[in-house]
């Protein structure tokens, strides 16, 4: 795949014909690596947004599936946004990174408020959990508007074509070529931006199956702390245990009912029982983050 071998500086971008070239390839073999995704069968921004929000930090094989029920549970904005808590975080569970269906939650909520779903990027910035990718990758897949959509496969493209020795590449070298050839909004629809993101994402994906990930060289590349036996395993197991307390009725998980889960949830684990301060000092984070509110002595999702 690799034709521009040399590494242009961060303020000189290869020549016309080259990118040219590079935009040629990759609309190639972006068709014949598609993949018929359910989620790029809508331009409805909502189900984009949430596709977008799962992806993150998750592998597509765990969202197919869980994006279409997910739509039937809540298929319009409007019927998120009037959901509670505890039924968006339920339906949330196996995704992990519960922050982000509280996010899409209360961004669900702003959007409602507003009466309109936003088209610009300050617009999607502003929604909460949105950032510059999220954005940009709406932006592109509902309304095929061009923007940089530095996402995790498309960065692999970039950095096997033009970067194809270097170590440590950040972000600053790579988004003035994301952005110099992304198509126009003019463009015709087979080759517009819509079309663009995802023959690159496909074809990051593939480069990453045959070959030593490319997105190792990059400077945001950051080797994620193991789930098991972490905090975020252990807030994630309160969660649970909140929203079953809520599933069969009861009124709400009791601190100390709270603590002997988390102790015989590490012991089944083979570890040793975490400090009892540890379940308080986790619902009280809860609680401030939005899953679960204190009703007397017992928390509630």
């Amino acid at each position: 795949m690799c034709a521009y071998a040399a590494t242009p500086p961060c303020d000189e971008l290869p020549p016309p014909e080259a990118l040219a070239d590079f935009s040629r390839r990759v609309f190639l073999e972006g068709t014949r690596l598609y993949r018929d995704l359910p989620w790029r069968r809508t331009r409805d921004p909502y189900a984009v947004l949430v596709s977008e929000v799962m992806l993150q930090q998750t592998q597509v094989s765990r969202v197919d599936g869980r994006w279409q029920r997910w739509m039937e549970r809540f298929p319009e904005v409007s019927v998120l946004a009037d959901a509670t808590s505890a039924e968006v975080l339920s339906e949330w569970q196996g995704l992990g990174y519960n922050r982000r269906a509280l996010a899409l939650h209360a961004a669900a909520r702003e959007i409602a408020r507003l009466g309109r779903f936003p088209r610009e990027e300050a617009g999607l910035i502003a929604l909460p959990g949105v950032g510059k990718a999220t954005a940009a990758g709406v932006r592109a897949f509902a309304f095929d508007l061009p923007g940089v959509y530095l996402e995790t496969n498309v960065r692999a493209v970039f950095l096997h074509e033009f970067f194809p020795e270097a170590e440590r590449v950040g972000d600053r070298a790579l988004v003035p070529l994301v952005e110099a050839t992304c198509p126009p909004e003019d463009a015709p629809e087979e080759r517009g931006p819509r079309s663009w993101y995802f023959a690159l994402l496909d074809l990051g994906a593939e480069l990453k199956r045959v070959l030593p990930n490319p997105t190792r060289r990059s400077a945001t590349a950051r080797r994620q702390s193991p789930f098991e036996g972490s905090r975020r395993q252990k807030r994630a197991e309160l969660v649970r245990r909140l929203l079953e307390a809520r599933e069969v009725g009861l009124g709400g998980l009791a601190l100390e009912d709270a603590t002997l889960a988390l102790a015989d949830f590490e012991r089944a684990r083979g570890r040793s029982a975490p400090a009892p301060s540890l379940a308080e000092e986790l619902l009280v984070e809860l609680s401030h983050e939005g899953f679960c509110e204190v009703d007397g002595d017992l928390y509630r999702a």
